[in-house]
């Protein structure tokens, strides 16, 4: 059967693959389309595209961006993108600055707790988008913890000692900027939204409301029983299911392209959907 990853990472933002070699393992893993949806950025998606046509793997231009919302911080993965686009280019020119301005107040923090990590070791560790996976990866190197789950619940996760906020677009923001170019918005990973389905409920009504097109159904930490009530939110607020691995390669060993965790199954006919849908409303695809 067709499987599909709609949900995927590269070096042009914290992901461990390069657009290319991305589209390469797509094809190795028997996978008929991705969708590249880097945080922030559009860089990878030019070299995506080009490796995609080579090797027959259908490529979905898309990108990823954290979103302030009631409820916390959600990802709005937006896809069928204009990777050109110089209003999105400029958006994501603001939100890189903001986060080299969090980047550098985290690694002030580890400073301050006695770690010897500098920007320049950090920087290293990045061939795109710099975050706090590749000063993870400097504490690993060093031995300042044993594997990347320390790292983040100890010290740069939302409850670490070394955590600092981010200054994220909002929601409104989001919708209206992916408009713009035509993209589809989808709601990622929900359940890492809120895990109180009357609580998730609530917020995707309001995002639908805002723009909202679609939701992921299918995701690397889902359960069956997640998926059903995710199926059941699709329904009821008329969404596209979407889904993805959310691959980063290296960085989250344990989530496999195009499987997740191992139980991960999207089938061809999901993206299907989706131009089905965004033809009738005479969208490119």
């Amino acid at each position: 059967m067709s499987a599909i990853d709609l949900h995927t990472h590269s070096t042009a933002s914290d992901g461990t693959f390069t657009p290319k070699e991305l589209v390469k393992a797509a094809k190795e893993a028997g996978l008929t389309a991705i969708a590249l949806t880097d945080h922030d950025t559009m860089e990878g998606l030019p070299e995506a595209l080009e490796a995609g046509v080579k090797s027959g793997v259908e490529v979905v231009p898309g990108c990823e961006l954290s979103v302030e919302s009631k409820v916390g911080v959600l990802h709005i993965v937006g896809l069928w993108v204009d990777p050109y686009s110089e209003r999105l280019k400029r958006v994501f020119d603001e939100v890189r600055a903001r986060r080299i301005e969090r980047n550098e107040a985290v690694v002030a923090k580890l400073q301050k707790l006695g770690f010897d990590i500098s920007m320049e070791e950090v920087q290293g560790q990045a061939a795109g988008t710099l975050g706090r996976p590749h000063m993870a990866r400097v504490m690993l190197q060093k031995g300042y913890v044993h594997n990347f789950d320390e790292a983040f619940d100890n010290y740069l996760g939302k409850k670490g000692k070394a955590y600092y906020p981010k200054n994220n677009i909002s929601a409104e923001e989001a919708f209206n900027l992916l408009r713009t170019t035509d993209a589809t918005p989808i709601l990622a990973h929900p359940f890492l939204l809120s895990s109180n389905e009357e609580k998730l409920d609530s917020e995707v009504g309001r995002l639908k409301e805002m723009g909202l097109q679609g939701i992921e159904v299918y995701y690397s930490s889902h359960s069956i029983e997640m998926t059903g009530i995710v199926k059941g939110l699709a329904r009821k607020y008329d969404l596209l299911p979407s889904g993805g691995s959310d691959f980063h390669g290296y960085v989250k060993p344990d989530i496999k392209l195009g499987k997740g965790t191992g139980n991960l199954f999207v089938h061809h006919s999901v993206l299907d959907g989706m131009k089905a849908f965004r033809q009738s409303r005479g969208l490119k695809i």
